[in-house]
């Protein structure tokens, strides 16, 4: 059965890839609350996801840590996609975030939200990371 995606959800990805994520997570909150399974815990993971990267804007390095791991646990069971997004590289993305941000610290939290905000990358190891994005499949 194909799922419905309404165009709200949309909305909030767009969100999500500009970096609104307070905005985001109101879109699809809004979206969670009236939706029932498979998407409930499909747009949580997502909103999960926007709220700790909204954390760590905010250099909340608990709630930014707590929220991306919970996020992209609640979509491992969409992989490798879902609803025409590309979930797992979503989840790939999120974590390797997680694990920077687990790696540096609370202390490098100012170092990360500052390269985010001025740039939409962070630094590991000498490579440099984009921040998670929400994309579409690509037909192959």
């Amino acid at each position: 059965m194909t799922q419905v995606i309404p165009d709200e959800f949309w909305q909030g990805v767009a969100q999500f890839n500009s970096g609104d994520y307070y905005t985001c997570h109101d879109t699809l909150e809004a979206l969670w609350m009236d939706a029932t399974e498979p998407q409930k815990t499909f747009y949580q993971g997502i909103l999960q996801i926007a709220v700790g990267l909204y954390h760590l804007s905010n250099r909340n390095w608990r709630g930014a840590v707590i929220l991306l791991g919970e996020g992209t646990n609640r979509l491992g069971y969409y992989q490798p996609d879902y609803a025409e997004i590309n979930v797992e590289k979503l989840i790939a993305e999120s974590r390797e975030l997680l694990t920077a941000l687990q790696v540096s610290g609370p202390e490098n939290v100012g170092e990360f939200a500052q390269s985010i905000k001025n740039t939409g990358t962070y630094s590991v190891n000498n490579s440099t990371l984009q921040v998670p994005k929400i994309e579409k499949v690509t037909a192959e």
